[in-house]
């Protein structure tokens, strides 16, 4: 086990590239510092600092390279290494809250923003405008979404909210992807569809992971307790 200490500041979120050899991470401002390691040692070799407000999310696709960003100003950015300098290029969510999580999906053609706005915003890459629109997630979100994870097949999506719930919605986008395959959450997969939504959690749903075959999903909560639902046996 090796430790570094980057900064006295609190680290508000990080993410790691590809071979793990840097780290993007945030010192709980606006801005988003990126160390490579460099033998024994971190060197900071980039700052990202386009945001207006606090970084909140940042996540790193590992096979195009690009990161995205989500922050207390309500905006997302997508992150692209030119040369040595990373252009930035803005995502309008059309959120009236501060944005709180984001996660690239697994083929990298779409992400998710979860919000205080008591929406996901499902972001893609529009080819005939070249710009990134969303889609919006609402219906039955009733508070902050803290959370986020993609089910393997890139269409599921996994959310853990602060009204104790955790659920899992039909992120399905026509104009990036194919028509989705049944899968044991359900066969019927429109946009924004509810698969499923659990009833044991008691606190804020802070961190959620679908397994690797994308059959079960797990999540903690505020109350120190880790929860499991298996589509297969239809438990949770």
């Amino acid at each position: 086990m090796a430790y570094h200490s980057f900064l006295l500041e609190p680290i508000s979120c990080h993410a790691w590239n590809k071979d793990r050899t840097q780290i993007a991470l945030c010192p709980n401002n606006h801005e988003v510092h990126i160390y490579r390691k460099d033998g024994a040692k971190w060197s900071k070799v980039h700052e990202l600092k386009e945001h207006n407000g606090q970084v909140t999310g940042i996540d790193w696709a590992p096979e195009s390279n690009r990161l995205v960003t989500c922050g207390t100003d309500r905006n997302a950015y997508v992150w692209t290494l030119k040369g040595n300098v990373w252009k930035p290029t803005l995502v309008i969510l059309r959120i009236n809250r501060a944005a709180r999580c984001v996660k690239w999906s697994p083929k990298e053609n779409k992400f998710a923003v979860g919000s205080g706005s008591r929406l996901i915003s499902i972001c893609y890459f529009e080819q005939e405008n070249d710009w990134w629109v969303c889609k919006h997630i609402k219906k039955p979100i009733r508070s902050t979404v803290l959370s986020l994870d993609w089910h393997p097949n890139n269409v599921l999506l996994a959310a853990g909210s602060c009204d104790f719930k955790c659920r899992i919605f039909s992120a399905y986008i026509k104009e990036v992807e194919e028509r989705p395959s049944p899968t044991p959450w359900g066969s019927k997969m429109p946009f924004g569809e509810l698969m499923f939504e659990s009833s044991s959690s008691c606190g804020w749903v802070h961190s959620i992971c679908f397994s690797a075959s994308g059959a079960r999903v797990a999540w903690v909560s505020h109350d120190s307790t880790l929860c499991l639902a298996d589509a297969n046996k239809k438990m949770a």
